[in-house]
């Protein structure tokens, strides 16, 4: 039986469309879908919309709707990237859902409190809207939160209050031997050292005459359930609930790094107290950022990947997004770094290897191999040990740069040995059949990264019973002076 396989990303917050930023994160965990899939696990990929809050309900009061009508809408545009981007999600669940996910991130705050967990107490702080947080001084920088240029709301009020504190110690021992294993490596260092100043006991409810939209506390009507307690619930209630999550918690969390703190630090503690096992890793990704400053909702300074998937094609964004965007750092997006990497990489790279080899192989018809059998990337040798290792440690971006020296490689390879000019035909069904291999190889390693490409990379040149048999006419990405 094949083992089960759990993976997740954060849920996206749905006061706007889905950004550029969403997207990258996206199609990482799908990336590891792919993978773990062709690896013979039965995997189980969720994401989905993460709904409540007060940016929801002043975001649908600028748009002139109510809470639910508006969420509904944005929330099927997040769920319309799994066509757009070739995503492979199972499920995706969204918090607003009150029979599947309010009574589970119900029943998980009644097991925090039977736990002497949640208590109650009046609260003054500052409050940051666009975090949907309170935040403390030393977030601040000339007294605005540095993320969303704006001060926060000082705020008292009456609040449902989590025992985060209890368990600091606990956590860092945790995460210092792997068990709740944090990638990359700097990530996990950030995590340790906020461990090591120890953690506060945080808000776990608002006010409900201040915040109606979202899941009313358990017992207590005047109170509606924080963004911690609601949000983070998702993990379980969109994997069929508590006694699944205790059997199959989660393999990986995909998530941003201004999320790394609630994932690590708030979510480990309420596993703890909920007596739950925790995810077994978090890998932390980096932002995209337009000329060296976040892209996010609140700056208006996003890219729509809906439009760049309509522009230069889903396998296209997939890999810019892949290989241009560190996959644990930072990244800067730009049209001209694009258009230079699909020019460069995919149309004169790729997309030129298949099809010179492809004109010249369609002529040889039927090529017969003496071995069918060959190496490939994720079956056997020191190439599959060196992609697994990357693949552990969350390096997407060198996983491809090492694909492409593959193809820079046979490029040479083809240069130098020139089949164009080859006299003897039995010579050139040799190099051709050496080509052919090498390229399906290049089709099966990508395959994680760029489906629709692989797939037609293999439908042109086809190996099946030790018969090889390659068709010309694939043009996998026109140079985009050619295109309209």
């Amino acid at each position: 039986m094949r083992r089960f396989f759990y993976l997740t990303t954060s849920i996206a917050y749905v006061n706007a469309p889905p950004h550029i930023g969403f997207a990258l994160e996206s199609v990482q965990a799908d990336v590891y879908a792919r993978y773990y899939k062709k690896l013979g696990k039965n995997v189980y990929f969720l994401t989905g919309t993460d709904e409540h809050g007060v940016k929801i309900v002043r975001a649908a009061e600028a748009a002139n709707k109510m809470p639910k009508e508006f969420v509904d809408e944005n929330s099927e545009k997040f769920k319309n990237l799994k066509s757009a981007l070739n995503l492979s999600w199972d499920n995706f669940i969204r918090t607003s859902d009150r029979k599947i996910h309010w009574p589970v991130a119900q029943e998980l705050w009644k097991r925090l409190k039977d736990n002497g967990d949640i208590y109650k107490k009046i609260y003054k702080g500052f409050y940051c809207v666009g975090h949907e947080a309170f935040v403390t001084k030393k977030d601040l920088v000339d007294g605005k939160c540095v993320d969303h240029q704006k001060e926060p709301e000082v705020i008292e009020e009456e609040n449902w209050f989590f025992r985060l504190s209890k368990y600091t110690k606990e956590i860092e021992s945790r995460i210092k031997n792997n068990e709740l294993r944090i990638v990359p490596e700097t990530r996990k260092n950030e995590i340790l050292s906020l461990l090591n100043e120890g953690l506060e006991d945080i808000s776990f409810s608002r006010p409900r005459k201040d915040l109606s939209w979202g899941i009313p506390v358990p017992g207590d009507d005047s109170q509606t359930m924080y963004v911690w307690a609601d949000a983070l619930s998702n993990y379980i209630s969109g994997r069929g609930g508590i006694k699944e999550w205790k059997k199959y918690p989660a393999d990986i969390h995909v998530i941003g790094k201004d999320i790394l703190r609630f994932h690590a630090a708030i979510w480990p503690a309420m596993l703890l107290s909920a007596k739950l096992p925790f995810p077994k890793a978090i890998y932390v990704h980096g932002h995209i950022l337009s000329g060296g400053q976040k892209m996010s909702k609140s700056l208006g300074n996003v890219i729509d990947p809906f439009e760049l998937v309509k522009k230069y094609g889903v396998d296209a964004v997939r890999y810019f997004l892949l290989r241009e965007i560190s996959s644990t750092g930072d990244g800067d997006f730009s049209y001209e770094k694009f258009e230079e990497r699909y020019n460069g990489d995919l149309a004169n790279g790729l997309g030129n290897l298949v099809a010179r080899v492809a004109a010249i192989g369609e002529k040889l018809g039927d090529i017969k191999l003496k071995n069918s059998f060959f190496d490939r990337l994720f079956s056997s040798g020191r190439k599959k040990d060196l992609y697994e290792k990357l693949f552990n440690d969350f390096k997407l971006d060198k996983i491809l740069e090492k694909i492409w020296e593959e193809i820079h490689d046979l490029d040479k390879l083809i240069n130098s040995e020139k089949p164009w000019s080859e006299k003897e035909e039995a010579v050139l069904r040799r190099k051709i059949a050496d080509y052919g291999k090498k390229i399906i190889n290049i089709a099966d390693t990508l395959s994680p990264f760029m489906p629709e490409t692989s797939k037609k990379i293999k439908e042109h040149f086809n190996l099946s019973g030790g018969i090889l048999k390659i068709k010309k006419g694939v043009n996998l990405f026109p140079r985009l002076d050619k295109m309209v």
